[in-house]
């Protein structure tokens, strides 16, 4: 008899879409059916530029690296969160360092790199850094980080799109359907955009505890949450799902 196939609904925006789905099929093959509706599209801005100098600049996504290399003049060190962020960071020619996993490690990377001097102060002041982020963020580096002066450009934006009709249809027919989920606000965005009455069993794969709290368990079939909160961890907490089925 041959194996169910678990639709999983893939709403992240591309590239990212379009490159889960082909790690989900490369790992675990026709037990995945990956369907592609991103809810949001990056729209890269190009603001000025603060006046310097800092010391590095932060990047904690793909959008933020991208949109730097259109920036000038930026100075070359880059904290990157994520392999995928670092490589797009190199490829615009920024130094990367690369820090894995989240926020957290983050803040604490760069508390270490403040308190042992890594970083050049300007004037015998704290390290000033720059921040190149979305519209929405998940954290208050600035508070996070009071040893160092951080500031904040926006430099791209993640606009909402609707489901589309593939994603509509799936979630009108009975049978599990898995929706992986990277962040509050896609949590938000998909509560938003389904409709009332889904007749679907979701069950949902966050990648951190901070996102499966989003979660209503009144919508969903379970939720369970990735051993990492980085892209492997999410694959292998979607194959858990799909091994697994649905309660």
């Amino acid at each position: 008899m041959a194996k169910q196939s678990f639709p999983i609904l893939i709403t992240r925006p591309e590239p990212q879409a379009s490159r889960l789905a082909a790690e989900l099929t490369d790992a675990y093959g026709a037990r995945a059916a990956p369907l592609l509706s991103p809810l949001m599209m990056t729209e890269i801005l190009t603001p000025q530029v603060p006046s310097g100098p800092f010391a590095a600049v932060i990047l904690t996504s793909e959008a933020g690296a991208a949109a730097a290399e259109r920036l000038a003049p930026l100075p070359r060190p880059a904290f990157c969160v994520g392999t995928r962020t670092a490589i797009r960071a190199a490829a615009a020619g920024f130094i990367p360092t690369v820090i894995e996993a989240d926020a957290a490690a983050l803040v604490a990377t760069l508390g270490t790199a403040a308190l042992n001097t890594a970083l050049p102060t300007a004037a015998g002041d704290t390290a000033r850094l720059l921040w190149l982020r979305g519209a929405d963020r998940a954290a208050d580096l600035a508070a996070l980080l009071p040893q160092c002066q951080i500031e904040e450009l926006i430099v791209y934006a993640q606009r909402p799109r609707p489901l589309t009709a593939a994603a509509l249809d799936c979630l009108g027919r009975p049978g599990p359907v898995i929706l992986p989920l990277f962040s509050p606000r896609s949590v938000r965005l998909f509560l938003a955009a389904a409709p009332s009455r889904i007749e679907a069993r979701l069950l949902a794969v966050a990648i951190s505890a901070q996102v499966a709290a989003e979660v209503p368990a009144e919508r969903f079939a379970g939720c369970r949450v990735a051993d990492t909160p980085d892209g492997a961890g999410m694959l292998v907490a979607i194959g858990r799902a799909i091994s697994s089925g649905l309660p």
